[in-house]
């Protein structure tokens, strides 16, 4: 049962509402060290991760690799095209419910729909979490969510609720299809993809201080390549170079 992908649509609701009640109360100064507190979060559940390492040369391919794919394919400006097409939506749905300017409001909104439903830590949850039952990420990232989602409402007002909607059908179609996928995967695979997952997730957490701008949409195919390229490592390098 998705109960990761659950309780994280639930706080992201609940985030959007709170701020809405909320308003201004939430200083700006509060507002960014929170901002801080997140990315050191993501950078720690990212460096947990990336201990499971099983195979280190399998996993560097995977995420070198799976980032120039991504590079390609212009899977950032994808994601960010998707965004903008769930924007439109969610505000016709809605209204009006921001007290800034439309520009502003439509630059934070697009930046609150990558970050919740494409973000590193979401897509690598919820397939953990199908895989394993390990509930744990989801957890941590809806702690994560309720927070931001509250201080995104505090301006941007009820459109942040309606977030949670786009981003439980994409976590839960991820949910189901790694669901097949695991029966073929070995303890060693699970453990790299693992670590693979953790690397984007301390990108993510530089990114979201603005230390530097990692790739972070890009470096989402290497979640799919990292188990196959592990699993070769395994089964053909390794023995060879033995």
């Amino acid at each position: 049962m998705p109960i990761g992908i659950i309780i994280n649509g639930c706080s992201v609701i609940l985030g959007g509402m709170l701020g809405c009640v909320l308003g201004k109360k939430l200083d700006s100064e509060l507002q960014d060290k929170l901002q801080m507190v997140f990315a050191v979060c993501s950078m720690s559940m990212g460096i947990g991760t990336i201990v499971l390492m099983q195979n280190i040369p399998a996993v560097i391919f995977s995420v070198i690799f799976g980032t120039v794919v991504g590079h390609v394919c212009h899977l950032e400006e994808s994601v960010n095209k998707a965004a903008k097409w769930m924007q439109k939506i969610i505000l016709r749905l809605l209204g009006s419910h921001s007290t800034l300017p439309t520009e502003g409001k439509d630059d934070i909104l697009l930046t609150v729909i990558v970050l919740f439903c494409a973000s590193g830590t979401g897509i690598y949850g919820s397939m953990i979490s199908s895989m394993t039952g390990d509930h744990s990420i989801l957890i941590a990232k809806s702690i994560l969510d309720l927070f931001t989602a509250l201080i995104f409402s505090c301006s941007l007002g009820l459109v942040v609720s309606m977030v949670a909607i786009p981003q439980m059908i994409i976590f839960l179609i991820l949910f189901f299809c790694a669901g097949v996928i695991y029966p073929l995967c070995t303890p060693e695979m699970i453990g790299d993809f693992k670590a693979c997952g953790g690397c984007i997730m301390l990108a993510t957490g530089f990114r979201m201080v603005r230390l530097k701008q990692f790739p972070v949409a890009d470096m989402i195919p290497s979640m799919a390549l990292v188990m196959p390229i592990s699993w070769l490592w395994m089964n053909y390098v390794l023995p060879f170079v033995s």
